[in-house]
């Protein structure tokens, strides 16, 4: 079974991260495959809009550490990271999010792209890059201070605390908190009701609220400049052999 299912059910394309023995954490050859099903989605007409979920227990661990230990002996950050980032933010189609259990570093970060989030109520969003000596990315130090103000952003971004599911509706990142057995039919039924109107419509609106894509471009570009400097810091080297150690 592939780590990426791409699925088009009628207009609605459906992008499932499907790697549950790692808990969905995202390998490089992942995120190509989703970054991909994105731009494709741009040019196809019969996808109206997206929808970007999990499986039963997990929505995404975040990058796969392995990756980053490696990265960070290399001193780079993998192409396909920087090219699904760009493809969230310079997506044209709406994006829907169905996230179930725990949403880790980018499993985070990618929501603040989505127009509508629906999560369960055992949903967990956290982003634990600055304890591992690193950074946010995907634009999310100017997405999430926008989104929640400072104060929250610098909770949830830089001091690592959790957001449960009702919290993160609390701070305007989750629309709705469901049970996990409605996740599914809750999540795709929003998918439908947007990928119903009239698209045209929806695209121009969407891109007026959204403000310069190009910002958002910016930022993430300037993000990945940073990370990459975070990655080969001392700081990051020992968390990332103090998490291999713990494995071990």
């Amino acid at each position: 079974m592939p780590d990426i299912l791409v699925i088009n059910d009628g207009p609605v394309r459906k992008i499932r991260i499907n790697r549950p023995d790692k808990k969905n954490a995202l390998t490089l050859a992942m995120y190509d495959t989703m970054a991909a099903a994105i731009e494709e989605a741009g040019t196809n007409a019969g996808v109206r809009c997206l929808l970007i979920t999990g499986t039963a227990d997990v929505f995404c661990a975040g990058n796969d550490l392995n990756d980053f230990v490696a990265m960070a002996t290399s001193g780079g950050l993998g192409a396909p990271i920087v090219r699904f980032l760009h493809a969230l933010a310079r997506c044209e189609k709406p994006l829907v999010a169905a996230v179930n259990g725990a949403a880790v570093g980018v499993g985070t970060t990618m929501l603040l792209h989505c127009d509508q989030v629906v999560a369960s109520d055992t949903a967990i969003l956290m982003t634990p890059f600055v304890s591992l000596g690193l950074l946010p990315e995907a634009g999310s130090s100017l997405l999430a201070p926008r989104l929640m103000g400072h104060a929250r952003a610098f909770t949830l971004l830089v001091m690592g605390k959790p957001l449960s599911a009702a919290d993160a509706k609390t701070a305007g990142i989750v629309n709705a908190v469901v049970t996990a057995a409605e996740l599914e039919a809750q999540s795709l039924a929003v998918a439908r009701e947007i990928a119903a109107l009239p698209p045209e419509s929806v695209a121009t609106a969407r891109r007026l609220m959204r403000g310069s894509v190009e910002d958002i471009v910016a930022r993430i570009d300037a993000e990945v400049e940073e990370f990459k400097i975070r990655l080969a810091s001392p700081e990051a080297k020992a968390a990332f052999m103090a998490f291999l150690n713990r494995k071990r």
